[in-house]
């Protein structure tokens, strides 16, 4: 009997891995040492990429219909003129927007979704220990009544955020730093916001930055920067020191009142070099944590574990070799390595302090962002559909002149048609016409083959897609694809 997979977290990224493997009828046990799944708003926005994912399982429907969709991002400068404004309405996704759903909102939508696969979140239990022995790991758990339980599990997910017992546990270094800074985190409701509410703003302030994001009409979300502090962690504000930093470097006349939420925080930028220790792998804040500036955190945490869950099933249904495991992190690291960067450039721009660096920064924005080619760029990279594995160790050869997307590239998802790895096994899609060589091929190959052909990109190319909608490998012969497929075994 298979052992179960124990998922250490049920924040956003562990219950995402839990419906993934769930869904692939997976055995697994999720665990949570906090009572209750949170009821703040934390992580605030789900990408066009994060839906496209979202929709081989339980489905994006839900997400949407609870969510607020923004389709703009405006920079502003300290007078109040727009700098800038990049929409998403170029993005080539079923999803062309940000959708604006409170973090508590994400967990329940998830965890219902877990509920109707038939797991349940074990609450109230904390991990104390972990051992590696041979080939499972041994997990002391501790349970609510102080009763202690010893639990042997093949595969172990650190998906425990950023103090992660199973990131200790392996001992891997958390390399990175904190920003000499305090920031000011307000969720409020606000009247006479100036722009309409399906746009985020940023203003470049001489003191700093201002964020405003749309939570849902009339509710936002307001961040700034502010003097660092003494003590480990700043101060909550006040609705009074809130109001008071809207008049300085936000709209004139803007009204904040009801809050839901107050915080203070500093940022820290970190990772580890390697996302996995043997039968131990780390997703999330557990592998990696940085600026919120663009807001990828969650979602790459999220698609950390729509990276994994395909290959580990894999795996433990015995129909691939272990040796597919060992792309989940030079795949995912990459991606780590990218958003930290790009979340810590834009805070850098966004904080500058110096005047004249302020005005070389405003000229060059007003500039660049008026350029549309810089527009649909940053965009993609916004929403997450330019994130691919272009030196992924599972590329193939890109055999011939194919058409269409190249091995590490996403395939775009078609409106209406099923997506590619959806169900309760995770399979390759072929893009090929059908003949009998192609027959034989997806008789040979049918637990790593979906039998449904899908159109190719190219009359005379074959296309193979991983189940998370990623080019494996192009071909213009079928024993191309299947010295790919054997490769995987």
């Amino acid at each position: 009997m298979t052992k179960p997979v124990l998922i250490v977290g049920a924040g956003p990224v562990g219950l995402t891995m839990a419906t993934e493997l769930a869904r692939y009828r997976i055995p697994v046990r999720i665990v949570d040492k906090s009572p209750q799944r949170t009821d703040k708003s934390k992580a605030l926005v789900l990408w066009s990429r994060t839906l496209e994912l979202l929709d081989r399982g339980g489905g994006s429907s839900p997400f949407v219909e609870a969510g607020f969709k923004v389709h703009a991002v405006n920079v502003v400068a300290r007078e109040g003129k727009v700098m800038g404004r990049v929409t998403m309405d170029s993005v080539d996704s079923p999803y062309p927007y940000a959708l604006m759903l409170p973090q508590s909102e994400t967990e329940r939508l998830l965890e219902e979704c877990l509920q109707n696969l038939g797991v349940a979140v074990e609450r109230n239990v904390e991990v104390i220990s972990l051992t590696t022995k041979g080939d499972s790991v041994e997990a002391v758990l501790r349970h609510r009544d102080g009763s202690e339980e010893v639990l042997s599990a093949d595969w172990l997910l650190g998906c425990d955020g950023a103090h992660s017992i199973v990131r200790e546990s392996i001992g891997t270094e958390f390399a990175g730093e904190t920003m000499l800074s305090d920031w000011m985190l307000a969720d409020v409701h606000a009247r006479d916001y100036p722009r309409p509410d399906t746009d985020v703003s940023v203003y470049w302030h001489k003191d700093g930055v201002f964020v405003i994001f749309p939570i849902s009409p009339g509710r936002y979300r307001v961040l700034a920067d502010l003097p660092m502090t003494s003590g480990q962690r700043p101060p909550d504000p006040t609705m009074e020191q809130v109001q008071a930093i809207i008049n300085e470097r936000g709209p004139s006349g803007m009204e904040a009142f009801d809050p839901i939420w107050l915080a203070g925080f500093r940022i820290n930028g970190r990772k580890v070099s390697d996302y996995r220790a043997g039968r131990m792998f780390l997703l999330g804040d557990a592998a990696h944590i940085h600026s919120p500036a663009g807001g990828q955190g969650m979602n790459t945490g999220m698609q950390d574990a729509f990276n994994l869950a395909w290959k580990l099933a894999l795996v433990i249904r015995g129909v691939c070799g272990d040796h597919l495991l060992d792309s989940y992190s030079p795949e995912r690291s990459k991606v780590g390595d990218e958003v930290l960067k790009d979340a810590g450039r834009i805070t850098t721009v966004g904080t500058l302090k110096n005047p004249i660096a302020q005005r070389v920064r405003n000229a060059a924005a007003q500039f660049i962002l008026g350029l549309e080619s810089f527009q649909e760029k940053f965009a993609d990279v916004m929403t997450e559909v330019s994130i691919g594995y272009p030196g992924s160790p599972l590329n193939g050869p890109a055999f011939g002149r194919t058409k269409g997307p190249k091995p590490g590239e996403r395939v775009v998802p078609v409106n209406g048609q099923m997506p590619i790895g959806g169900g309760e096994t995770p399979r390759f899609a072929l893009f090929a016409e059908r003949s009998v060589a192609v027959t034989d091929l997806l008789q040979r190959f049918e637990e790593l083959l979906n039998p449904e052909l899908r159109r190719p990109f190219d009359a005379d190319g074959m296309t193979l897609v991983r189940p998370d909608g990623y080019v494996a490998c192009t071909a213009k012969e079928t024993s191309q694809i299947a010295d790919y497929l054997t490769g995987l075994r």
